[in-house]
Parts: structure tokens; sequence; C-alpha cells
């Protein structure tokens, strides 16, 4: 039966991120070592220990921001626009942005299209809340009492303000758009998000229960109380007189991630489909492979989670891993994350020869769930241009590494590995190839 299973490949994809929207720009930046990690201005900094983050500053929102658009989905987008907080937009105009690049038509059966999308748990900006707070503070002399909620605050909230947060939203909206009524599902496990959702999507494929799926996945750590929170619970990168020496992927002198925001998506096909418009293929998934080691086995469980994820998805490859090939790795930042990803990819490449190891977070921090999204993109940028993008600012690496990281001199091969996992221990590996025939 595994002959009968369907190839699935990759026939566009779109982004909006701190080191651009579009991938010219995206691959400027990669290629030229030039971070989006830049003075933070969307939000207020001034109560945390850092000023600068991977913030994307050419998305405002606008129905311009969305890419190539017929006019009834713009229409459809400017309506439902006060029901998208800044990670459904984002989302949204990446998943637009990739159905444009893969010159998907109109005429596509609508029945065989679906759309797989990943997100981290949204939070209420407190903006939502304010008109509520007030109008119970006026009504108890300037104090607030939880009992004046019912009856003074709740009448001032949006009745429609849950669902500019909900999680599954970015995929409804997509969906509706686009009219895409096959296999539907929103995956929210956080960083594994993206990689999870395309495993799910390229088996939909295989076994033929679609031809087309959209995937992707969107996150913030640029949020108020996001910010907050992970300022509370993770250790983060302090402010540095350059802010793009601040993200610093398996070094030494790495302090902690650098927060951002961003979204990405790709257009998975199966091989048929593709070919039979001729469609451009950017790549094929040739194996997935996922894993859960709970904290209960900590600080073991991330290594352990990372290297079962990786090695499922090359024993699922099998023979058709090329000859050579590269990993883009999490690269965090975070100084035991990156110790436990060490580990694991010490034991993934301990028997492979001159496989490089690189990490985009270095040029634009952590997305949330939006990160390998853009990472996978990045990889399929070099993958095109033949050229793979150097870790930033790895000056004095990990004491026990065993891997090459990679520079800017370094060839990508026909294929890449790419590694995400959650810090609670969910991973997912994914390994795509070129496509030769």
């Amino acid at each position: 039966m595994a002959s009968l299973r369907k190839r699935v490949v990759i026939t566009g994809f779109g982004m909006v991120s701190p080191i651009g929207s579009d991938p010219e720009t995206v691959w400027q930046h990669l290629r030229d070592g030039v971070s989006g990690v830049r003075p933070v201005e969307r939000m207020d900094c001034s109560a945390l220990p850092f000023r600068s983050g991977g913030e994307v500053k050419d998305f405002s929102g606008d129905i311009t921001d969305y890419g190539p658009l017929s006019k009834p989905t713009q229409r459809a987008i400017k309506k439902n626009m006060k029901v998208m907080c800044r990670e459904i937009e984002m989302g949204v105009a990446a998943s637009q942005k990739a159905l444009s690049h893969s010159g998907l038509g109109e005429d596509r059966n609508p029945d065989r299209c679906g759309c797989l999308f990943g997100c981290d748990y949204i939070l209420t900006r407190p903006e939502e809340y304010a008109d509520g707070l007030r109008s119970c503070r006026q009504a108890s002399a300037g104090q607030f009492r939880t009992s004046d909620w019912p009856t003074h605050g709740m009448q001032r909230v949006n009745p429609l303000w849950l669902l500019k947060y909900l999680p599954n939203m970015p995929n409804s909206h997509v969906s509706i758009y686009n009219d895409f009524r096959g296999p539907n599902n929103a995956i929210t496990d956080r960083d594994a998000s993206m990689n999870l959702a395309i495993s799910e999507a390229a088996s939909i494929i295989e076994r033929g229960a679609a031809d087309v799926m959209l995937v992707g996945a969107t996150g913030t750590r640029l949020h108020p109380l996001r910010t907050l929170h992970v300022s509370l619970t993770d250790q983060l990168a302090k402010e540095r007189p350059d802010p793009a020496q601040m993200a610093r992927p398996f070094d030494q002198d790495s302090d902690g991630m650098v927060v951002g925001e961003g979204a990405g998506a790709i257009v998975l096909e199966s091989f048929e489909h593709a070919t039979a418009r001729n469609a451009r293929l950017w790549g094929e998934i040739i194996g997935c492979g996922a894993a859960c080691v709970g904290t209960s086995i900590s600080p073991e469980h991330l290594t352990l989670a990372s290297e079962l994820a990786l090695r499922k998805a090359l024993e699922a490859a099998g023979d058709r891993i090329p000859s050579s090939w590269h990993v883009h790795a999490q690269g965090l930042g975070d100084p035991l994350s990156d110790q436990a990803e060490s580990a694991a990819l010490n034991r993934i490449l301990s028997e492979q020869k001159d496989i490089p190891v690189t990490a985009a977070k270095s040029y634009f921090g952590n997305l949330g769930a939006g990160s390998a999204a853009v990472e996978l993109i990045c990889s399929l940028l070099a993958l095109e241009h033949q050229q793979l993008f150097a870790i930033q600012n790895l000056t004095k690496p990990l004491e026990g590494i065993r891997w090459s990281p990679a520079t800017q001199a370094c060839s990508p091969g026909s294929g890449f590995l790419h590694s995400s996992f959650t810090l609670q221990g969910q991973a997912c590996g994914v390994m795509v190839a070129r496509v030769d025939s």
C-alpha cells in the first residue's frame, strides 16, 4: 500500500516577517546578513528588560498588505477586519500571499481543497476591556469592584470581541474567503504547530483525501500581556547597544530569546495535481516525525523530544534523503533550550558528514507559532538560490557542539530537515527535498 501513497509538493508560500514580507526582500536580508531585530515601535517596553525585538515594520493591516486579491476576496477581508486581531491578520495575509504565489486559480475544486493552521493561544488585548473598566469605576466613585462588572462593565465590551482572539479563526477566515470545503483544522501547539500542521496536511494528501492543503502558522511574543507573561516565565535577551546582536542561538554569550511576531504559509499539493497545472515545485515533503516527552524527566526531555522527532522524520524519508542537505534548527536563543537542542543534533548528526546547521531566529527572534513557518520558507529560498545563510552572532559556540554551524559559504544541498519544539516537550521534524522529477 505504501507505493500508492501520493507525493506531496510545495507549490507556493507567503509570509509576514521582521525581515520582509515578500520572497525577494527576505532573501536579500538572509543573503546579506541583515537583522530584523530593531527598536519596537508598536508596544511600550519601558517596564521590560529590552527595547528591541523582531517587529514586523511593513505590516499595518491595510488591505494592500494582503497581496494580490480578487475584488470579492478583498471586500470579504475588509468586511471582517473588525473581528481580526493582529496575529490573525498576519496569518490571513501570509495565506493569501501563498495562494497567489502558487498560481492556484479560481478553477480549483473547492471540495478537494483544505486548510490546516497553527497558532498559539491568542491573548486578548487589555484595550478590549478599557471602556467596561472605566464604566465600573465611574459607578463606584473611582473604585473598581468586580460585582459591578455584570451591570456596568460587560455591556461596554464589544459583543464580537471573542472572535478576534479564537485560535481557530485564522483557519476559519482563510477557508471561508477561499471556499475551501475539504479537511480543515487548527493546531495550537505553540512553536511545534506549523510542523505538526504540515505533517497532518501531508498525510491528508498522501491518502487521497484532498488535492490541495494550505498550511500556515501565526504568532507573536510582542503583545502587552504575552510579553509580560514570557518575561516572567522565559529567559529573554537583554537590550544591547546594537539590537542586531541580541539574537544569539547556540552562542555562549546568549542571555535569552528575542521576542518577535510574524506568520507564514505554504501551499501543499499532490504531485499529480501540481504537475497537471504546470505549477512550479519548490520542494517535496518526504518525511515527518513527531514526539512528546514530558517535563517529568527534565532537563533531558527537550533533547529526547527533539531527537525522537528528527529521527522519525529521517526514517520516514528513508532512501529519498538527498546526498547533501542541511538542518534548520529551532535555535531559540535560550541557553537551556539551545544546550538541549545541541545535544540532540550531536546524536542525530553523529554519523553524518558535512551537514551544516542554520537557525533563522538569529535574524528575527522568536515569532511564536509563526517562527517555524517563516523558517521553512527561508530554507526553501536557500535551496532556490543554492546558498545557505549563516547563523548570526555565533562567535563562541556552546561547548560540546559536534555539528557544523552554517556559514555564508555553505551549500544548502538538495534538501533540509527542519526542527521545532515547545519547552513543554512537544516536537516535530519535517524533511523537505528539491523536486527532480
